[in-house]
């Protein structure tokens, strides 16, 4: 199942990163300065997916990962959280990523991405340790904006109820 997983994940990127980005996204002829393409972006994105579908597929011929995939080392991997819970939480994490569609556009990008690691903490269990999730919740995305507005001169969606308080 993971050699399928792998092949499958590497095949999609690899069709994003080959046929789709050249189609679709247009490069100019003339860039200014330091900017990056347009389809660099595109490009790391799919080039990262195809490594991690790779690496799945390596992973997967392991005998190790023949052992997990056993269906009873899969519930000593769960422990005792039902499959039941486990689902919830799934669905709770697709909820969270929608909801940060929305809050972007409301709230801006900071914001929503702090809003979002918060909720995903919550969602893995790590809630436990309060301090030390609230810290990693704003400090990353914090640190990950400070980085890209100002090393990388890039900008991010400031928010229509921000920009309406005056923020």
């Amino acid at each position: 199942m993971g050699i399928t997983r792998g092949v499958i994940v590497t095949v999609l990127f690899g069709l994003v990163l080959f046929v789709l980005i050249p189609i679709y996204v247009p490069r100019p002829n003339f860039i200014p300065g330091f900017a990056p393409p347009p389809d660099m972006w595109p490009r790391a994105v799919s080039i990262l997916g195809m490594l991690l579908g790779l690496l799945l597929l390596g992973l997967s011929l392991s005998k190790k990962t023949e052992a997990i995939a056993d269906p009873e080392a899969a519930s000593e991997i769960r422990g005792d959280t039902p499959l039941r819970t486990l689902l919830a939480r799934f669905g709770l994490a697709v909820l969270a990523f929608a909801l940060f569609v929305v809050a972007v556009e409301l709230l801006g990008f900071l914001l929503a991405c702090i809003l979002l690691l918060a909720a995903v903490l919550v969602l893995t269990g790590y809630w436990r340790h309060k301090w030390i999730s609230l810290s990693v919740a704003v400090a990353l995305p914090l640190l990950l904006y400070l980085f890209f507005s100002s090393a990388l001169n890039t900008r991010f969606p400031a928010g229509t109820l921000l920009k309406a308080l005056g923020f």
